[in-house]
């Protein structure tokens, strides 16, 4: 594969189903044998030797009690040693109402069913009062990922394109002569209309323009949340030098908002959107249908050139290039490039202005679970990280390279 990144297939795939609130993995289909005991150590060595295509962790349990604060990532990297193979592996016991659910207190046993490996629900928590019937609420399940993280991503513009920039109503000024807006502020915005007092509205500020590196398209601006604001009353406005606001245009009204909740700083010309109710979407783990696809990251959310763990990235490959939610992602690190100041017939003594150059192999640092996904672009979380992830590092499918050693130069 070359190593400047060409176009993926446009074709489409069909994209994984989302599962509403608290659903966590799909079941295994066409199969309903009742699970006997776990099998003894031996007997799981050997099974797992037999079963190659879902790699299992090296010190996978064969027992594991669900705690207060696990997401299914955490659960699927205790017995796998890829978490996206979780659906392959999970087991839905069908006498158990809403068997997809896990809970805290939950036991999991890792057993074997004709040589494949299987994670059941053992022993139920104290949450559960029958094989059928739970007291916890579906709200109390375990997620996918940690959403606390997420938020300010649900329901919320991310992705602005050049009209929204435009075009959408925007904050006039803060009241009292606020520089900037924080939490209990009040703010004035502008092309709103006569909104009801009451309704809310997200403030989004407006980033850094996002251009594919492949062609030089501009595929949006990134928008950052800044704040929830409920508005108090509109009012016309005031025209220094002017008799009479009786024939204000209905769009130079301007509306005064209270501040319920930020995410950063507002700012005078900060765009404001419909404020959506959205609970969340959970996903389903799993790896892209396109095996070919490769992609660059082309920005780091709230960061500046190097990005970590739970950091959220930006990336030039969306929809049309086969990818959905829920699909995991390999991220890899440019082999540096250094001089060669020992091949044969060289003196290394000397200068090493000659030196030939030689690009080191691009390794393997990061897994990113993509969680929006746009027509040509997407965002997703960083689950796991050997080292910094930079701007223009590559992804792939997670199949490329290998999780320890590094991808054996895959990139070149």
């Amino acid at each position: 594969m070359a190593r400047n990144l060409r176009p993926t297939s446009t074709a489409l795939t069909n994209p994984r189903t989302w599962i509403r609130a608290c659903v966590l993995a799909a079941a295994v289909a066409g199969t309903s044998l009742a699970l006997g005991l776990a099998a003894p150590p031996v007997a799981r060595a050997a099974a797992a030797q037999r079963s190659m295509s879902v790699p299992l962790a090296p010190n996978a349990p064969e027992r594991y009690v669900v705690k207060q604060g696990d997401t299914l990532w955490d659960i699927a990297g205790v017995f796998l040693k890829d978490p996206w193979y979780w659906p392959e592996i999970w087991y839905v016991n069908p006498s158990i109402a809403n068997p997809h659910l896990i809970y805290p207190g939950d036991e999991l046993q890792l057993s074997y069913v004709g040589g494949q490996p299987r994670v059941t629900l053992g022993q139920a928590g104290a949450t559960r009062l029958s094989p059928e019937v739970r007291s916890q609420p579906l709200a109390s399940a375990i997620r996918a990922i940690p959403y606390d993280l997420l938020m300010d991503f649900v329901g919320r513009p991310q992705l602005l394109d050049a009209r929204q920039v435009k075009d959408s109503p925007y904050v006039m000024g803060m009241r009292d002569r606020h520089i900037i807006g924080s939490t209990e502020n009040e703010i004035y915005a502008k092309g709103l209309g006569n909104p009801a007092p009451g309704t809310r509205y997200t403030i989004v500020h407006v980033g850094d323009e996002l251009r594919d590196p492949d062609d030089g398209d501009t595929l949006g601006y990134m928008g950052h949340f800044a704040a929830t604001g409920q508005v108090i009353q509109t009012s016309g406005a005031v025209v220094p030098g002017s008799a009479s606001t009786a024939r204000m245009k209905r769009e130079d009204a301007l509306t005064h908002l209270r501040v319920l909740a930020t995410g950063r700083e507002i700012l005078p010309g900060d765009k404001l959107f419909p404020a959506d109710v959205v609970i969340g979407e959970d996903f389903v783990l799993s790896a892209p249908a396109n095996k070919e696809l490769l992609g660059q990251v082309i920005s780091i959310v709230d960061g500046v050139y190097v990005a970590g763990k739970y950091q959220v990235l930006a990336l030039n490959r969306g929809k049309r290039h086969g990818l959905a939610p829920g699909n995991v992602l390999a991220v890899f690190y440019r082999g540096e490039e250094v001089r060669d100041r020992f091949s044969r017939g060289q003196d290394w003594m000397k200068t090493t202005a000659i030196s030939g150059r030689v690009r080191l192999p691009d390794e393997r640092s990061a897994t990113i679970l993509v969680f929006k996904v746009y027509d040509r672009m997407s965002y997703g979380l960083v689950v796991e990280s050997s080292q910094a992830i930079r701007l223009g590092d590559f992804v792939a499918h997670p199949s490329y390279g290998h999780r320890d050693t590094g991808s054996h130069g895959i990139m070149r």
